[in-house]
């Protein structure tokens, strides 16, 4: 019998026969893309044989690669690469290839590289395949350290050296929020190119698939001061699709001093990111603090090739927190630049309501305004920082910290924002220092700026009156000579 090509939709004897190498090349993913999507969708397999077809989470959680069992660790290449077990939530297979010499082999599943903790296996086991992968890389005498993880979806995570896994990837979103449903795109198949020794970068293939598109990616994964994934994408629709996301990422936030009347908690703030950063097509930085509501809200900020955005942990002092468990000033920032142009759309930023530190409530995705095609193909490409601070900072003071609170009078709402920076320093630049504020519906009133040259701060306090309305949007600016000298300062205050 022939060789089946590598993909997902055989059965178990013509994946078997994949364990033999087969010729590989960029092209054919791309090509087996472009056919999966002149064909009816069709769902992943997620059956699973007992003990792992109803496994809690802490029994999932148990099942554990085995120490040195990770693929290429005994090669001194730098990465490797363990292979994650279904079960849980993470039922869907995907198929895992070894890319070498131009062939490409399918890694089979070996239940002697586990360790299955609580459960009982007393006969061999079938090949299962897997959930995902995790990427191991040796740094600073640590031979194992985790970089990244591809688990679930097109869901994927890494982090940069000394870090805590925090916000979490998606390698495409479709309709997310979208009255008429979300669709959740799943990487089906992943080509591993093996690297050679002393090769400072791993390139990852990934076969994508959905009701209505079916696309290839390359991620070119470099580690170092930060980590630094390069992420090459064609997509094929099967249909129109006028609500999709790029680059898009999602986050925990609990609570935060801009939200503490939800939560009654002895730590401070519980936060993966501390808001969104971007850097518009016209230069203009802003910064949107996000917030635990109490209604699902959305916002959306209107540009044509954007130069940069992300999800930021401004706040690096275990004091901030007071969480010597969860570590979260230890969570990445996620830093994007798209790579060529973007045109016109939107950055939208979804804010859920939460109970659990552990949901991801905090979405947000760039938003092109031009629509997939059914059969017509469209390419993207972008640079992901995940770091302790981006490579690109606004040359001008930054938001540091926000509060807000309850102000005497009625349904008056104070706020403190404190910017920082070394601009707050010069006095030439400070000298017709004004804080513009703006709300929008509402009225702000009592606003103070408290310039702290030798602190480089500058703390600006303002009460907003909403009126009748449940929400307003505010808009901050330090400005000198009608000059910005800070980035835009925005949120959303709501009931």
């Amino acid at each position: 019998m022939a060789p089946a090509q590598p993909g997902f939709h055989a059965d178990a004897a013509a994946r078997a026969s994949t364990a033999e190498p087969a010729p590989f090349t960029r092209d054919m993913v791309a090509e087996l893309a472009r056919a999966l999507a002149a064909k009816p969708y069709q769902p992943p397999p997620t059956e699973l044989r007992e003990p792992f077809a109803n496994l809690s989470y802490e029994q999932f959680v148990g099942i554990k690669n085995r120490p040195g069992a990770a693929i290429w660790r005994r090669e001194n290449r730098g990465f490797s690469i363990e292979p994650l077990h279904r079960g849980h939530i993470f039922a869907a297979a995907v198929d895992i290839y070894l890319v070498e010499n131009g062939a490409a082999t399918r890694v089979l599943y070996d239940q002697s590289n586990f360790d299955y903790g609580g459960l009982k296996i007393t006969e061999p086991l079938p090949d299962l395949r897997f959930s995902g992968f995790r990427v191991l890389y040796a740094q600073s005498g640590v031979p194992d350290a985790e970089l990244a993880i591809f688990q679930g979806a097109s869901f994927y995570r890494a982090l940069a050296q000394g870090q805590n896994l925090g916000v979490t990837a998606r390698g495409l979103s479709i309709r997310t929020a979208d009255p008429r449903g979300e669709e959740f795109p799943a990487f089906r198949s992943f080509w591993i190119e093996k690297p050679a020794p002393g090769d400072h970068a791993l390139v990852i293939y990934a076969l994508l698939d959905s009701p209505s598109v079916a696309g290839v990616y390359r991620f070119t994964l470099r580690p170092g001061e930060a980590t630094l994934i390069d992420t090459e994408l064609t997509l094929y629709p099967r249909a129109n699709v006028d609500h999709y996301g790029l680059a898009g990422f999602a986050a925990a936030s609990l609570f935060t001093p801009l939200d503490q009347r939800r939560v009654d908690d002895w730590r401070p703030m519980a936060a993966e990111i501390n808001g969104i950063q971007m850097l518009t097509g016209k230069g203009e930085w802003l910064w949107r603090p996000v917030s635990n509501r109490e209604n699902l809200q959305f916002s959306s900020f209107v540009d044509a090739n954007p130069k940069g955005f992300g999800a930021l942990q401004r706040q690096r002092d275990i004091e901030a927190y007071e969480d010597s468990d969860q570590h979260w000033e230890r969570r990445p920032s996620l830093w994007i630049e798209p790579l060529g142009d973007w045109d016109e759309g939107a950055m939208q930023l979804v804010e859920i309501p939460s109970e659990s530190e552990i949901n991801s409530n905090i979405v947000a995705y760039w938003r092109p305004k031009a629509p997939l095609v059914a059969g017509k193909e469209a390419a993207f490409a972008y640079r992901q920082f995940w770091c302790w601070e981006p490579p690109t900072r606004p040359p001008l003071a930054t938001a540091a910290e926000a509060r807000s609170g309850r102000a005497p009078g009625g349904r008056l709402r104070r706020f403190l924002v404190v910017f920082a920076g070394d601009i707050l320093a010069n006095p030439q630049r400070t000298a017709q220092l004004n804080a513009a504020l703006t709300t929008s519906p509402g009225s702000a009133t009592n606003i103070r700026t408290f310039l702290d040259p030798l602190a480089k701060t500058c703390r600006v306090t303002f009460d907003v009156d909403p009126g009748n309305e449940t929400f307003c949007e505010l808009r901050l600016v330090l400005q000198s000579d009608e000059q910005p000298i800070s980035e835009t300062w925005l949120y959303r205050w709501t009931l």
